[in-house]
């Protein structure tokens, strides 16, 4: 007999591992409190276990596990109203765990099968508030001990913590999602934000592309016609990464657009790089936030006159190929827009055929591979030493040379190449 109720216990014990195991592996809550109802019918040898939810709102106990029942009284979503429904029901109203040695006379108790004698209800409680009912029947009556009680009220204890952890999982889960369609949205609406094409300029070349290092970044690039035939270009890079990089990247391309269509004097001239990166850092300063700042590079096409002229604010110096030569051109002072006032120079250069003009953010220069090491400027000028290059070269090269490292930083090119 001693050796019988040794095994018990072992047997109670294991089960108590086994259900804890099981809290930290299984974050199905439908799967686990199925699990659990079944484990606790096959160890003890009850013919019926469930758990039910409190629904708040209709003061009501729902079942959402069950094990043991026949399909002609309650099964899994059958509901209960709390304080009028037997021994559940003023479990659920009492908060304290209720125990009938014999339900043939208990007062609360309502038939759900035939063959029980015997019930014990434990209120599961997560900080203090009901959620629901541990519900264990036995076929014999006084078939629950006081220990057997403390113990089930230690595996309540047990459900209670698989409960948490499962909505919490499920909560963070649905967040997950919620973000992550945001994010794409997001995505969506800053894509359609880029150039749909090339604008078709007589004489010249025009490409861009703009990678996100995550779904959505701080680079942009874009082209927009002006007055007297003349095309603005823009490539610029908002510090910092993901949705407020992108918030900020939204804001200040519309300022860019709606400074750079002002117009001075009678004649209604274009305002130069120069005064439109001016004016634009004068509105950031006052509605940026104070860690953030913008690196740009503003530039005019003149395809009559075949010149551009640009200012830079900070941005990366960009590459004038007329092969055999390439430089980069870093004639032009101006801080980052948004970090104090600043004053902007600006260089003009002469298109001959077959010159390109090549505008990047440090995405490109400060990709790194396995090694750690930059793909730098004398890469990115190597790259455009050949005639075939291109935006699809560069990238394609830079990919090559990253073997496979996360990008760290968006990458934007923007060429624009005379004919």
């Amino acid at each position: 007999m001693e050796q019988k109720n040794q095994d018990k216990h072992i047997q109670e014990l294991l089960l108590l591992q086994r259900v804890a195991q099981k809290i930290n592996s299984i974050l199905d809550l439908d799967i686990l409190l199925e699990e659990i109802v079944g484990d606790v019918a096959e160890t003890f040898g009850y013919s019926r276990s469930g758990v039910l939810f409190i629904d708040n709102e209709a003061n009501e106990l729902e079942i959402v596990a069950v094990r043991g029942w026949t399909i002609n009284y309650h099964v899994k979503g059958d509901r209960f109203k709390i304080g009028k429904f037997g021994m559940i029901g003023h479990t659920a109203a009492i908060g304290e765990t209720y125990y009938a040695p014999d339900v043939t006379i208990d007062p609360y108790y309502q038939v759900s099968e035939n063959s029980t004698r015997s019930e014990v209800d434990i209120p599961l409680k997560i900080n203090g508030e009901l959620i629901g009912i541990f519900d264990i029947q036995h076929q014999e009556a006084n078939a629950f001990s006081p220990g057997r009680i403390k113990l089930l009220e230690s595996l309540a204890h047990h459900i209670e913590i698989a409960i948490e952890n499962a909505r919490l999982f499920q909560k963070e889960r649905l967040e997950k999602e919620r973000m992550q369609s945001e994010l794409k949205d997001a995505r969506a609406i800053q894509f359609n934000l880029f150039p749909k094409e090339s604008p078709i300029i007589p004489g010249f070349n025009l490409k861009g592309v703009c990678l996100p290092c995550l779904e959505v970044g701080g680079d942009w690039y874009d082209f927009f016609p002006l007055d007297n035939g003349k095309l603005g270009i823009v490539l610029a890079d908002v510090s910092g990464k993901g949705m407020g990089a992108a918030l900020l990247m939204s804001s200040t391309r519309s300022l860019l657009r709606l400074v750079a269509n002002l117009h001075t004097g009678r004649r209604a001239q274009t305002l130069s790089p120069g005064k439109v990166l001016k004016k634009l850092n004068e509105i950031l300063l006052t509605d940026f936030p104070s860690t953030r700042f913008v690196t740009m590079i503003y530039a005019l096409l003149d395809p009559e006159e075949r010149t551009i002229i640009f200012s830079s604010a900070g941005h990366t110096d960009p590459l004038f190929v007329n092969l055999p030569e390439t430089n980069f051109v870093s004639k032009t002072d101006g801080l980052p827009l948004g970090i104090t006032g600043s004053d902007y120079s600006e260089h003009k250069i002469k298109f001959t055929p077959g010159c390109k003009f090549v505008l990047y953010s440090d995405g490109v220069t400060e990709a790194m591979n396995t090694f750690e090491e930059e793909f730098g400027n004398d890469r990115l000028e190597k790259h455009f030493s050949v005639s075939s290059a291109s935006i699809q070269s560069i990238i394609n090269e830079v990919n090559n040379f990253s073997q496979g490292k996360q990008q760290s930083d968006d990458i934007t090119v923007v060429i624009i190449g005379a004919e």
